[in-house]
């Protein structure tokens, strides 16, 4: 049986296998289990939210019902971000929260991501502990009765504690009175809080793809689709666009001119900001080894420190707790703020990016100046199977002639998604007809080799 954890949870296509009303129920049993085990007094209550995905009612159910079979309560909150749901967890000090989502995936997929009580990603050695309790089949012989069963609740009130959690992240000082925002909550679980949150700082707010029908989510919007959010940013001539993601744990911006910046460029704007204002602890930043050449170039001129983890924003938190940072995110616009959130949070990083422009007193078109893009093209190549790339060496010899034909200009960076089928294959270098054509001849080696 394959691995149900890849970096980011248990994520597949919903009612394929692991993706299962069966398999959510599994996964809720054990992980109810493990959490009795790790905190021995009550009461257990573990937290249940979910993105607008139409799969999500089938999961939620099964997933309160596996909870409380084991005999721990659940607290339903509904279509809520997976970072409103790590604070929640926190907040009602429960004993986990489960967040039901595929991230940026279409709406046919979905997952199961686990936050520990502390709202941080559940640590690798718990979610093996759930996996071997399911693979075994242990968890199948363990099995209160009567009064010992849980219960499930609704917490309604949940949606507002998130907005002023968001609120209290931005400046007291600060407001965002006359400015033009749109936002693209990409039909997914930011629809209802995002409006709000901007609207009670004081914006004028326009939203797009904010009407979730179960399968609009990502769909042509959100922070991988900006054309339309770059479209309504030029009509209405608003100062700023901000996409999120299905879950709401990314931002992607869009400038006054309906130019996209990216979550390096927001990275360089913020750790700017925070630097002047004494906060960028340990004067450094964490990314990783996905952001753009130009973006280590753009922290050295502004005298700042930088670190490039693994791909995945646990890897990010982990090099930024080892090396007590608290700004770090993937060009993606999986940002996170350690000072603010535990985990990466689309809302709050827009927040902080409205508050740098406002501190700077600049357009954020001339913000992003700040840093240069370097030429960068990515292929994502489907494959069926994983070997290591390095026992590839058909591949090996076409990336080492990549390489030294770019020289000191350039990159090449080859890699599997940790959370789908496919081999992205990346490279930077001085001018785009050189990377397109070395993108394209790797992604065809990477083919070849793996079918």
């Amino acid at each position: 049986m394959a691995r149900l954890f890849g970096t980011d949870g248990v994520r597949g296509v919903a009612n394929v296998y692991p993706m299962t009303a069966e398999m959510a129920l599994e996964l809720g049993r054990a992980s109810a289990y493990v959490c009795k085990r790790h905190k021995k007094s009550g009461p257990h209550r573990i937290v249940i939210g979910k993105d607008t995905r139409v799969s999500g009612y089938m999961l939620e159910t099964a997933l309160t019902a596996g909870i409380t079979s084991m005999g721990v309560d659940v607290l339903l909150v509904g279509p809520m971000p997976t970072p409103g749901i790590a604070f929640i967890t926190q907040s009602m000090r429960a004993d986990a929260g489960m967040v039901i989502s595929a991230s940026h995936n279409p709406y046919q997929d979905n997952g199961i991501k686990i936050f520990s009580r502390e709202g941080f990603k559940l640590p690798d050695e718990e979610e093996d502990e759930i996996e071997r309790l399911i693979t075994s089949g242990e968890i199948k012989n363990i099995r209160p009765t009567a009064d010992e069963i849980g219960k499930a609740h609704r917490i309604d009130d949940a949606m507002g504690r998130y907005i002023v959690f968001c609120k209290n992240t931005f400046p007291e000082e600060v407001s965002l009175d006359g400015m033009k925002v749109v936002l693209d909550c990409a039909n997914g679980a930011t629809y209802k809080v995002a409006p709000i949150i901007f609207w009670e700082l004081g914006a004028e707010v326009t939203t797009i793809h904010c009407e979730p029908n179960g399968v609009n989510i990502n769909d042509r919007c959100g922070s991988q689709h900006t054309q339309d959010l770059s479209a309504k940013v030029r009509e209405l001539k608003a100062d700023i666009g901000l996409a999120f993601d299905g879950d709401g744990d990314r931002l992607i911006a869009v400038d006054e001119n309906g130019e996209e910046i990216t979550g390096d460029h927001i990275l360089t704007i913020c750790a700017k900001t925070y630097k002047e204002q004494g906060k960028l602890k340990n004067n450094l930043v964490i990314a990783t080894v996905m952001s753009n050449f130009g973006f280590g170039l753009a922290l050295k001129d502004l005298g700042v420190e930088y670190g490039a983890s693994k791909v995945g924003d646990r890897y990010v938190l982990e090099m930024m707790q080892k090396k007590g940072s608290v700004m770090g995110g993937e060009a993606s616009g999986h940002i996170i703020f350690l000072a603010h959130h535990t985990t990466g949070d689309g809302i709050i990083s827009a927040l902080q990016l409205l508050a740098a422009m406002r501190s700077q007193g600049r357009k954020l078109s001339e913000l992003a100046t700040l840093m240069k893009m370097f030429p960068q093209k990515i292929i994502n190549v489907d494959v069926a199977r994983k070997p290591p790339l390095e026992e590839l060496p058909d591949l090996q010899a076409a990336i080492k002639a990549a390489e030294a034909e770019l020289g000191d200009k350039g990159r090449v960076l080859i890699r599997y998604s940790g959370t789908q089928s496919m081999c992205r294959v990346m490279v930077e270098g001085p001018s785009d007809d050189i990377v397109n054509r070395l993108t394209r001849s790797l992604a065809d080696k990477v083919k070849a080799c793996i079918g």
